[in-house]
């Protein structure tokens, strides 16, 4: 080892306090003979012992010898754990990591409010589109009602109500050259789960024979309750009954709710 590293290592401090072995202590005694650099450390080591000393009692204690004798005992426990004097770079790295804890956090609730306020666009968004859609078909329900009431080609049908549904009522708009009917069903009550209306076209002569023209399916979401069915052509009246959902092949004349002549 180089002068430095002797100086450094605690074995002058331990050949002070004199807990080198004999063999040990000899070797720093001969190398401060001719090392003047580590004879000056000794006596320097020494002074500070006297003043420390000198300070606080005519004679080290035993307590304080044990506890410098418990540090530098470098030849029984290995290298000697100096603490540091101050622990304001401790300090310091533990106020950085909170600052930085307290800044990815800060960080982390804008992100978060910025995701929640994004979402809440995008569902206000979704909505503005479906209400925009629901108008738009609204409108066209409503243009469609419209020419239909106003078409003077169309014939118009009254349907009273029948004894199942007393205050029932129905109309008819059926244009003859081009057979088309609608059928504005804003007089009949909302038909039960399981349920569905069907429209029967009605001869009379020479015998009752009703035809199918048609189901008014999803009456609950139909707004304007004005529904297109099939064509017909040379009916003599009309009726509509409740039928199980899907339509029944001959009228349930029980459930009867409406009818009319041409």
């Amino acid at each position: 080892m180089d002068t430095t590293e002797i100086i450094n290592s605690g074995d002058l401090e331990l050949y002070v306090y004199g807990l080198l072995n004999e063999s040990e202590s000899k070797q720093i005694a001969e190398m401060a003979k001719i090392n003047p650099a580590i004879g000056q450390e000794i006596i320097s080591i020494e002074k500070s012992i006297l003043n420390l000393s000198s300070s606080f009692s005519p004679n080290i204690s035993s307590d304080v010898f044990e506890k410098i004798k418990t540090q530098l005992e470098l030849k029984h426990h290995g290298v000697v754990d100096f603490k540091p004097k101050s622990n304001v770079l401790h300090y310091i790295g533990w106020a950085a990591s909170i600052v930085l804890l307290v800044g990815i956090g800060f960080q982390y609730n804008k992100l978060s409010d910025s995701n929640s306020t994004i979402n809440s666009i995008q569902i206000e968004k979704s909505n503005l589109q479906k209400t925009v859609v629901d108008l738009e078909l609204k409108n066209k329900e409503t243009a469609t009602v419209l020419n239909v009431i106003r078409d003077t080609k169309n014939t118009v049908i009254n349907l009273a109500g029948q004894t199942v549904a007393p205050t029932a009522s129905a109309k008819i708009y059926w244009n003859k050259e081009t057979a088309t009917v609608y059928v504005d069903a804003s007089g009949l009550p909302e038909p039960p789960e399981g349920k569905v209306y069907q429209i029967w076209s009605l001869k009379l002569s020479p015998t009752l024979t009703p035809t199918s023209i048609g189901l008014l399916d999803n009456f609950k979401s139909n707004s304007e309750k004005m529904f297109a069915v099939s064509g017909t052509s040379g009916a003599e009246a009309f009726g509509i009954t409740l039928e199980p959902a899907g339509g029944s092949k001959t009228p349930s004349m029980e459930q009867l709710y409406t009818l009319g002549k041409v």
